[in-house]
Parts: structure tokens; C-alpha cells; sequence
């Protein structure tokens, strides 16, 4: 009977601490989701090709501002081709968690064609 109660309580316990990483951690990983998807949308755009790197910089920075990450102008970085442009960023989310802390590391890139 003691056993059967301490393992529902171990149970309970084990499916608190998923829930409060999950709360904790998984809106990370959405935003970051979000930003590849603009960076892919904004080397697919027409006016990408012609826009200066500062621009496209900007746009990058702008949104990732908009999602709360930490990223600054030295993680976004841009390269050309004569009929392509790749944009990459790189950044570091610093997450401090009860007894634990842990840095996610995130790569969000994409080129045009």
C-alpha cells in the first residue's frame, strides 16, 4: 500500500518537472522556429538580391527582437553569391532552471537560389 503511494507520488512528481521544462523551454524552440521561417522568407524574397547586407541585417534583427531572442548584429551573417544570398545566425539562449542551467544552442540559417 506505502509502495503503491510512493510510486504515485514519484509518477506525479516525474510529470511536474516534464511539465515545467516543457513550459520553460519549448516556447524557446517556437521562436526559434519562427525566426528560420522568416530568414527563409527573406532570402526567397525578390527584393532580397538588391537589398544592402545592413538591410537584411536589420530585418533579422528586427523580428528576432520581436520573438524576445537574444540575438545581436554579430550573430547574423550574410553572404552573396551573384545569383544567391544565404543568411545564418547563430546565438546562445541562457536558460536558468532550479538547480541547473543550460545554454541551447541555435542555428537558424537558409539561401536562395
Amino acid at each position: 500500500m506505502i509502495a503503491s503511494r510512493l510510486r504515485q507520488a514519484a509518477g506525479v512528481a516525474v510529470l511536474a518537472i516534464l511539465v515545467f521544462l516543457g513550459v520553460r523551454l519549448i516556447p524557446i524552440y517556437f521562436h526559434n522556429q519562427e525566426l528560420q521561417q522568416f530568414v527563409e522568407d527573406v532570402t526567397h524574397r525578390a527584393a532580397a538580391p538588391t537589398s544592402s547586407d545592413d538591410v537584411l541585417r536589420s530585418w533579422v534583427l528586427s523580428k528576432a527582437a520581436d520573438l524576445e531572442l537574444p540575438v545581436v548584429a554579430g550573430n547574423v551573417h550574410i553572404e552573396r553569391t551573384a545569383e544567391s544570398v544565404r543568411i545564418d545566425v547563430r546565438y546562445v539562449v541562457h536558460v536558468d532552471l532550479p538547480l541547473y542551467t543550460v545554454d541551447l544552442h541555435f542555428y537558424p540559417g537558409a539561401g536562395s537560389r
